[in-house]
């Protein structure tokens, strides 16, 4: 009996604090089909943010709280557009498409979403654009950043630079493609805009710059916290991948 108690106290304790807090009840359903997992996120995701605050604490809060329910956003957006036609709840779910890999429905919500009045929106060209890409539409993807670009200052980001080396990469024009990631490297936060220009330099025969620039990878991977490293190692691989390592 001691065992069966001791074995259900996190989930006790934490259920106490959802009633308490007044936070959502799916919680305690949660730690009743999983007494141990639900009450380390539940860690992860309410209490370490509401002890520390600030955005380092949130991004751990909602790396605990996709992990445990990665599709949360997605019904909650296309609930909200049910709800509510308008482009921007369109846009939220074209997002929350993107961010669980559902490429082709993102790259459909993105184009409805750029129906008449919002085909300028330099978002929706974004949003657009990095869907094209991640479904091998270079050419495609290319003309809604060109468009992006032509607009001012939202197409000349680090992060619409990363988008164009993709792209410039995808069509063969690689001298384009190494300006555009070599901006984009050490300027977009996360390690996205290194792997991918470690891959592309592994594959343009440059080994010696790619060696160092994973080793940076490296170095920076192991600087992040924990319950957001698998996230980012995804780009650790992609170069390893492409450097033959493992």
């Amino acid at each position: 009996m001691l065992g069966l108690i001791l074995f259900y106290l996190p989930s006790l304790l934490c259920g106490i604090h959802v009633v308490r807090t007044g936070r959502e009840m799916f919680w305690l359903w949660l730690f009743i089909i999983g007494p141990l997992i639900a009450p380390a996120f539940y860690f992860l995701a309410v209490l370490v943010p509401s002890w520390m605050g600030g955005s380092g604490a949130r991004s751990v809060g909602r790396a605990a709280r996709q992990a445990l329910d990665p599709e949360r956003d997605y019904r909650t957006a296309m609930r909200n557009l049910e709800e509510t036609p308008t482009i921007g709840a369109r846009m939220k779910v074209a997002q929350a498409a993107a961010a669980l890999g559902r490429w082709s429905d993102a790259e459909a919500q993105w184009a409805l979403s750029a129906d008449g009045q919002w085909a300028d929106d330099p978002t929706i060209l974004m949003g657009h654009a990095v869907s094209l890409l991640e479904l091998g539409r270079h050419a495609d993807a290319l003309e809604r950043l060109e468009k992006l670009k032509a607009q001012g200052p939202e197409g000349k980001t680090p992060v619409a630079a990363l988008a164009f080396a993709r792209a410039y990469e995808g069509l063969g024009r690689n001298e384009e493609a190494d300006d555009a990631y070599r901006f984009a490297a050490d300027r977009v936060p996360g390690l996205e805009s290194g792997g991918r220009y470690v891959a592309f330099m592994a594959k343009t025969g440059r080994r010696e710059d790619a060696e160092i620039g994973f080793t940076e990878i490296e170095r920076r991977l192991a600087k992040i916290a924990p319950p957001l490293r698998p996230e980012a190692r995804v780009w650790r691989d992609l170069a390893a991948k492409a450097l033959g390592r493992s």
